[in-house]
This record gives C-alpha cells, sequence and structure tokens, in this order.
C-alpha cells in the first residue's frame, strides 16, 4: 500500500486521502517559513523511506512543499501530488528528465 505524505497537520480533514494510501505526517503545527535546514533534515529522514508510489499532499507552508517535493523528487526522479479540488484530492504525477536535461543542448 502507497504512503500518502502530508507536509504538515494543520487540522484540516485530510480523511479522503486514505483512498490513495497510509497516512504519515512530514510536521505537525505552527513552523517558521524560515526554518529551511530544519524542515530539510526532518523531512529526509522520514522520506528516505517511501517508494516511487507514494504521494505528497500539498498543505501547509510554500517552503515545506517545496523543500519535500524536492526530497521526494531527488529519491524518485518524480513526483506523486496529492492536490485538493472540489471537496476531493486529485492525483497529478510528473516523471522528471522528460523534458529536463543536465547535458546542454545541441547548437
Amino acid at each position: 500500500m502507497a504512503t500518502v505524505y502530508i507536509v504538515n497537520n494543520g487540522g484540516h480533514d485530510y480523511s479522503d486521502a486514505n483512498r490513495f494510501g497510509r497516512i504519515q505526517f512530514l510536521s505537525a503545527g505552527p513552523v517558521s517559513k524560515f526554518a529551511v535546514s530544519k524542515m530539510y533534515r526532518e523531512f529526509a529522514m522520514k522520506l528516505r523511506e517511501s517508494t516511487d508510489t507514494d504521494y505528497i499532499l500539498l498543505t501547509g507552508l510554500t517552503t515545506m512543499a517545496c523543500i519535500a517535493c524536492s526530497c521526494f523528487a531527488f529519491l524518485h526522479g518524480r513526483i506523486n501530488l496529492l492536490i485538493f479540488k472540489n471537496g476531493k484530492y486529485v492525483e497529478r504525477k510528473l516523471v522528471l528528465g522528460e523534458l529536463l536535461s543536465k547535458e546542454e543542448p545541441e547548437a
């Protein structure tokens, strides 16, 4: 079963996300948006157990979402997102590297 990593437990109703897998929170409550090193350490410890079929549920500070997605993308070369729309979560998946390359384009 997949795991749904929720960026921050802000007290919302996340029950619809159970359709996609087991819920695990990356953080809870108020977090300073400037504490990026702390976020990275905490998220990296939890996301190192993730698989490429798991999800990131976007909620909380933009800084937190950026760090969580960066960790997941680094580990798996893809991002599987759950985004709230019209009362339920919808999934969006991106496989990275399909349009981007580190190599210089040919002239």
